[in-house]
Parts: structure tokens; C-alpha cells; sequence
């Protein structure tokens, strides 16, 4: 006897973040499904590139899916490795072909921290459709190969759908960040999943899903303990402690950031590879105080912001956040003249920087400063911002 699916059951079931609904548009909407084959994961992210670049109507319009990045999560850690990424294309890829990916990905992003995601995202699409995409659909390659090629495809996904995440287009970001995911599992490459994982969590907290962030830190948790790379798992541990925070639970978020400081005193920097060297105590400073802003505790977010701005130069982007971190932290304390000039600083960065994060950040402290609008010190600052975000 054959039985009829259950449609309703099917239903509360994608609702509850455990199957992905069935598309409706089928092909033309390719990037939240976590493919099953080396095939469909090349004919997804394929066609995912390509339609960004001619700028299709469903991707611009695309919105972030809470059950996307849950199945992309549990495919991730479950799915068995059915066949090796080999082809027999025309074209042989080499050695020489996979690291021009890798310098290509780490020059743009470079740029990505100094200007934002808006200068440099439709340069790094261009170069994953023209370039990255022949290679993967036409290429011959054995299985070693085959998994340095998926590797180094899964960092400019990932460093593609980080610049999307910068400019708000969430949908976009998300369909990026999991094709990036399948094709590090294809590559074997525990590290940099757990890598991704950590990055979806970090938009989950950002877009207000804290309830996910925390499945998706927890998942790359094991990641992280799997490739053994414990800068990664204090990563992991401290995106779990800011969904905490999110949600105000004070205890839990300690407990998380305890695990994240064991981890990272544990780390081997010369061991690990070049994709977490961005995450130094600067960085782990920067993500405790984002916890104690959410928690409103103004000294520990002052505390801690200071910290973080013991960063590399480079980090313009991030600087910035990291000031305007400080001058919630000071307007949290009840110390106006020290939040007023952090603020300063933190506008006159974000000017010369086209990420929608920025501008955020700024409206966040317009919000944080409008209760103020009356102190001299806030009227001066506001004129120092002038047009460009001013408070």
C-alpha cells in the first residue's frame, strides 16, 4: 500500500526549522537549499553567482530565513560524504588556479575591511562568476584537488556573503553563506565550516533571531573542536554568549564568555589557518563589549571597548564599531563629554565607508544621543557630523 504525504504534518515541520519548505520557484531561485551532491552543490552556487551578477529580481529582493540556516546547519554536521569532488571537464585545474583564488580573496578583503562591502562586492561576484565558476563546471580534477578547489571557493562565497551581510541584503547573505557552507563540507574542511557557521550566528544576532544564533554558534562549536582550532571555538563561544545577551540572560552570557577566554588562551596561533588571524584579543575585546552593551552595563562596555581599540589599522570598518561601542558604553556610564568624543571619531570613520553596518551603527547612536539633544556637548557633536550621519 502506498501512503500519501502527510501535507500537514510536512508543513509544521518546515515551520519549525526541520525540513526547507519546497521552493516555489524552483531553479530560479537557487542558494537556500543545502544540495546533497558535488554536482548540484556546482550547479547551485553556479547559478547563484550568476544571477547576482545580472543582478536578478528574487535575489535582490530576497529576505533572511530563520529554518534556511538551521537545515544548512544540521546538513552540515550530518550528511555522510557520498563521492569525492573529482570532474573530467576540458580545462585542467592546477595548484597555480586554486591560489589565485586564495590571493584573490584575501586582497578583497583587505579592501572589504579599509572601504566596506559596497566598493568591492560586485568585483568579487564578477570574479566568482567569470573566473571561479569555469573552474569548478568545466575543470578536470582528481579528488585532492578537487577539495582545494571547493576550499578556496567556499572562502570567496563566504567573504561574498559577508560583503552582502555589510550592505543589509540578508536573503542574499544567507543564500551565500550556506553555499559557501556546502561547499566546505565537499572540501572536508571542518575549520572553515565552523568558520561560516560562526558568521551565520553573528547575522542571526544582528537581524534579531538570537533563538538561532545560538543553534548556529553551538554548531560550529563542534566544528571548531573537530579541526581543533580554538580561536575558532572562542569565536563560536562568544557569538553563543552575544545571543545570550540579546535575549538577557545575563548568567548564561558569563558562562559563554568564561569558555570563549579558556578557549582562546589555549589557541596556537602559527597552527592555525590565515582565515582566523583577524580574530586577536582586539576582536575578542570588541565582541565582549557588544555583549555588555546589550546587558546595559556601561563601565564593562567601556572596559572592553577600550580594549579593542588596540587593533590593527587596517580594520577601518571595524574601528568604527568599536568606537561607537565605547561612546554607547560612556552615554551608558553617565560620562556625555567622553561618549560625545567617541562618537566623533566613529562618524567621521563611517564617512568614507559604503557599508550599510555603519550606517546602522550610527543611527544607533543618533537613538542612544537623542535623549541628550539639548547639551551643548551633543549640539557640537552634531555639527561636527553634519549631514553625513548626524546625531
Amino acid at each position: 500500500m502506498t501512503h500519501r504525504p502527510d501535507h500537514s504534518l510536512r508543513r509544521l515541520m518546515a515551520e519549525a526549522g526541520l525540513i526547507r519548505p519546497r521552493p516555489s520557484r524552483g531553479a530560479d531561485a537557487p542558494g537556500q537549499e543545502f544540495p546533497h551532491t558535488w554536482q548540484e552543490a556546482i550547479t547551485t552556487v553556479t547559478a547563484l553567482w550568476h544571477g547576482d551578477v545580472e543582478r536578478r529580481r528574487f535575489l535582490l529582493d530576497s529576505a533572511f530565513a530563520v529554518g534556511a540556516g538551521s537545515t544548512g546547519a544540521l546538513r552540515w554536521l550530518t550528511l555522510p560524504q557520498e563521492s569525492a569532488p573529482v570532474a573530467g571537464g576540458h580545462r585542467r585545474v592546477g595548484t597555480a588556479d586554486i591560489a589565485a583564488i586564495r590571493e584573490v580573496t584575501r586582497s578583497f578583503g583587505e579592501l572589504d575591511n579599509r572601504f566596506g562591502g559596497g566598493r568591492i562586492r560586485p568585483a568579487v561576484v564578477k570574479y566568482l562568476d567569470t573566473a571561479v565558476a569555469p573552474l569548478l563546471s568545466e575543470g578536470s580534477y582528481g579528488e585532492a584537488t578537487g577539495r582545494a578547489l571547493a576550499s578556496a571557493a567556499a572562502e570567496l562565497t563566504r567573504l561574498a556573503g559577508w560583503m552582502a551581510y555589510d550592505l543589509e541584503r540578508h536573503g542574499l547573505a544567507q543564500r551565500y553563506l550556506i553555499q559557501a557552507l556546502r561547499l566546505a563540507r565537499e572540501a572536508g574542511d571542518h575549520g572553515l565550516g565552523g568558520e561560516i557557521l560562526a558568521g551565520m550566528s553573528h547575522q542571526a544576532v544582528y537581524v534579531g533571531q538570537p533563538a538561532h544564533a545560538l543553534d548556529l554558534a553551538r554548531a560550529a562549536q563542534l566544528s571548531a573542536r573537530r579541526a581543533g582550532i580554538f580561536t575558532l571555538l572562542a569565536e563560536a563561544h562568544v557569538m553563543e554568549a552575544h545571543a545570550h545577551a540579546v535575549k538577557g540572560d545575563r548568567t548564561a552570557c558569563a558562562a559563554s564568555l568564561h569558555e570563549a577566554e579558556l578557549a582562546f588562551d589555549r589557541r596556537r596561533g602559527g597552527d592555525e589557518p590565515g582565515w582566523i588571524s583577524y580574530f586577536d584579543e582586539a576582536y575578542l575585546a570588541a565582541k565582549f563589549a557588544h555583549c555588555f552593551r546589550d546587558l546595559g552595563d556601561g563601565p564593562a562596555t567601556v572596559r572592553h571597548a577600550t580594549r579593542s581599540l588596540d587593533m590593527d589599522g587596517r580594520y577601518v570598518r571595524g574601528r568604527m564599531f568599536n568606537l561607537s561601542l565605547l561612546a554607547a558604553g560612556w552615554l551608558r556610564s553617565g560620562d556625555l563629554e567622553q561618549a560625545c568624543s567617541a562618537a566623533g571619531e566613529a562618524l567621521e570613520l563611517s564617512r568614507d565607508l559604503q557599508s550599510a553596518r555603519s550606517r546602522s551603527y550610527a543611527d544607533d547612536l543618533r537613538r542612544r544621543f537623542a535623549p541628550f539633544a539639548g547639551e551643548a556637548a551633543v549640539k557640537e557633536l552634531g555639527e561636527r557630523a553634519g549631514s553625513a550621519a548626524a546625531v
